[in-house]
């Protein structure tokens, strides 16, 4: 089983050039779809068929059911998820039409009350995965991590946004995955000598002996683990929005550990989701299935 303890969102997205500072530009229509990074992958590990728990706190407002729509239509437990008098967590996306690259402002909302004591009823240890981003307060992450090594179950930090791990935090870990800005910000943090993202990757990966996964975008991603390197690359795709692709990647490549495949084999399959996640609108309603991943997987 997966443990996803996270954020839940709203995104309000719409399609326009990224501005610059101090620059205003006309965008489309907009749509409001279901987001946020907790939420974002607990359904991407859940469509990628595994058993999942997602953890966070939303409002009591009218955001709040959009927010868990397809949650709740996939068949994810939330009934460790909670209602708080905030409002629900709130994401401003802005995405190129000609890149398909994002902008991204969170308005963290209900997500600020989300508490890792929300996770003690929750039966989970041995054999099972607790899946954590920096959307929700770092001291209820930390909270959470040292509570499922307790009960013998792995962790995987998805340092997004970038930021500073605690050490204590980083001392509970099994996996970190960071994208190359988050690999780099961490790096100078933790005062790592080499400045490229793949080789700050393997040394965390030798300095605290778990495992380390830089995600490169469309190029695909390098995995360090147990002193060697692994590289999944990306399918060839045409992007049409980015948006969630680093969820997607996170939450397949959870899911296929926890059904037992090997390191190298889940990150193919997270290489794979995230390619397809960008080929459709959105970030919940991009996610590929088990079946489209396995198919694309067998064609690479």
């Amino acid at each position: 089983m997966i443990v996803v303890f996270g954020s839940i969102n709203i995104d309000l997205v719409t399609r326009a050039k990224i501005p610059a500072p101090g620059e205003t530009t006309l965008g489309g229509d907009y749509v409001a779809v279901p987001g946020g990074k907790g939420a974002n992958q607990a359904l991407a590990a859940r469509r990628a068929g595994a058993k999942v728990s997602l953890v966070g706190a939303c409002g009591a407002d009218s955001f709040a059911g959009l927010a868990l729509a397809l949650i709740n239509a996939e068949g994810v437990d939330l009934s460790a998820t909670r209602t708080v008098a905030k409002p629900t967590g709130t994401a401003f996306i802005v995405v190129d039409p000609t890149t398909g690259e994002n902008a991204i402002v969170v308005a963290s909302g209900a997500n600020a009350a989300a508490s890792a004591d929300q996770l003690e009823g929750l039966p989970f240890g041995d054999g099972d995965l607790l899946l954590l981003q920096r959307e929700v307060p770092d001291a209820e992450v930390e909270a959470a991590a040292l509570l499922a090594k307790t009960r013998g179950a792995q962790v995987m930090l998805n340092l997004a946004p970038a930021g500073e791990p605690s050490e204590a935090l980083l001392g509970a870990l099994d996996y970190l995955c960071v994208n190359e800005h988050e690999a780099v910000t961490l790096g100078a943090a933790l005062k790592v000598e080499a400045i490229e993202p793949e080789a700050i990757g393997a040394a965390l990966s030798r300095r605290y002996g778990f495992a380390v996964i830089v995600t490169l975008g469309p190029a695909g991603a390098a995995g360090f683990a147990d002193g060697e390197r692994v590289f999944a690359p990306s399918p060839k795709i045409v992007a049409l929005d980015t948006t969630a692709a680093g969820d997607t990647f996170v939450g397949a490549f959870a899911a296929a550990r926890d059904r037992g495949l090997s390191f190298a084999e889940a990150m193919k399959r997270g290489a794979v989701a995230g390619s397809l996640a960008c080929t459709k609108p959105g970030a919940q309603t991009s996610m590929p299935t088990a079946a489209e991943i396995e198919a694309l997987a067998a064609a690479n």
